[in-house]
């Protein structure tokens, strides 16, 4: 079996890339024979994009560009989406899952991009060198150790106790921390790190508080005027996770008040479209507040391990129908087998469909060589490795079946 003999020559898949995607991402995919990419600097309206998807077999995009149903109906050829950053709440999974369109993401790729900056934050937060830097281009000279404090010896509070949550603790316990965290599931701890059981037990212990949730219903303002009465005074907030998580009026009346001493924020519930776009917040122009652009993970190795990382998922989904790690079709994975060729079956999710399938290829004297299926509550998966001398009288026998979504003979 060669790998270069697809069913549908790679170089006529078509890849269309938006927001800026690492050049690696662009480099894998030429190396693996996928040439015809499309690359945009920017997002795309839905309008834009509606019309720029037809005829596009992957779609990359970053956290500004919304697929939505309508995007998703429009796109006539698609077989799945990479999103090149953590989180996939920009597209709209149920109409991804209706259609068979793989949804792929780097949910570890930059996690030691955002802990290390929350460590950095935290220094300088504690140590107040905002208002010392802000003073000195003023032409002040700020030199006082008053209310300024080292890490050491500190409790660090984390929400969240996931990829990042933990990677934090580990750098902080590092620096000499005392590292207590919530989550809603049970996690093993890092080093000497602490689950607590309270979300306002942690508030009310800890000099600094960290967020790293994902933004969702149980998650929505979580960070709001009553649970802020419960921090410790004085105390720091750092939010890079997601910008619906903390009501940010509140956190401006605690910062004025004096009840929190600063906060580092990267996510706001409204961002710009794009670089130059106006931005205003209620958290301007306050002392010890660190406002950064939704950069937590941008940095060059984070975009650069995104771009493969994706981009890999994406490849071995073309290539071999392996589709773990996906959002939306459910994840199947089956080694190659020598003489065969590999047919894929997408089928709404309703009884009979595998039954039926095997029975049209076995009154016909198909064998199948290999099979896999799994399945959602919306969507079944099957790989299927026929004998390579029957496999184009199967693929036309599989059109039929009932429920069918997509079929595709990858080799």
């Amino acid at each position: 079996m060669s790998m270069n003999d697809t069913s549908f020559p790679r170089a006529k898949i078509k890849v269309l890339l938006l927001e800026n995607i690492a050049d690696s991402a662009a480099e894998e995919l030429r190396s693996a024979g996928y040439v015809n990419i499309e690359r945009v600097g920017g997002a795309l309206t839905e309008q834009e994009l509606a019309r720029a998807v037809k005829g596009v077999h992957l779609l990359g995009i970053r956290s500004k560009t919304r697929v939505t149903p309508r995007v998703i109906q429009n796109a006539d050829k698609l077989l799945g989406i990479g999103a090149f950053c953590i989180g996939v709440n920009q597209i709209d999974l149920a109409a991804a899952t209706e259609r068979g369109v793989a949804v792929f993401n780097a949910p570890h790729a930059n996690t030691r991009s955002v802990a290390e900056l929350v460590i950095g934050l935290s220094v300088m937060l504690i140590r107040r060198i905002t208002d010392k830097n802000a003073a000195a281009h003023r032409g002040e000279w700020l030199k006082e150790a008053k209310g300024s404090f080292e890490l050491r010896g500190k409790t660090l509070g984390i929400i969240g106790y996931g990829n990042i949550g933990s990677q934090v603790s580990i750098l902080a316990e590092s620096m000499g921390m005392q590292v207590i965290y919530f989550d809603i599931a049970t996690k093993l701890p890092h080093g000497n790190a602490k689950q607590v059981r309270d979300l306002r037990d942690l508030l009310k212990r800890s000099h600094i508080v960290t967020l790293h949730v994902p933004s969702h219903p149980t998650t929505r303002n979580m960070i709001n005027a009553e649970t802020l009465r419960s921090m410790r005074k004085g105390a720091i907030l750092i939010n890079h996770s997601r910008g619906d998580v903390v009501d940010i009026e509140a956190l401006r009346r605690s910062l004025v008040t004096g009840r929190l001493g600063g906060a580092a924020i990267d996510v706001f519930p409204e961002e710009p479209e794009k670089n130059g776009d106006p931005f205003t917040s209620e958290l301007q122009g306050l002392p010890n507040v660190i406002l950064t652009p939704h950069i937590g993970g941008s940095t060059e190795e984070a975009q650069a391990n995104i771009g493969l990382d994706v981009t890999a998922k994406l490849i071995k989904y073309l290539d071999f129908g392996t589709s773990e790690g996906s959002h939306s079709v459910p994840p199947v994975s089956l080694p190659p087998q020598a003489g065969t060729h590999r047919i894929l079956h997408i089928h709404r999710n309703i009884p009979g469909v595998l039954g039926e399938m095997n029975s049209k290829l076995s009154k016909k004297g198909i064998n199948i060589v290999g099979q896999y299926l799994n399945t959602n509550a919306e969507i079944g998966y099957v790989i299927l490795d026929i004998e390579s001398k029957l496999s184009r009288q199967a693929f036309d026998l599989l059109k039929d079946v009932a429920g069918t979504v997509k079929l595709r003979m990858v080799y």
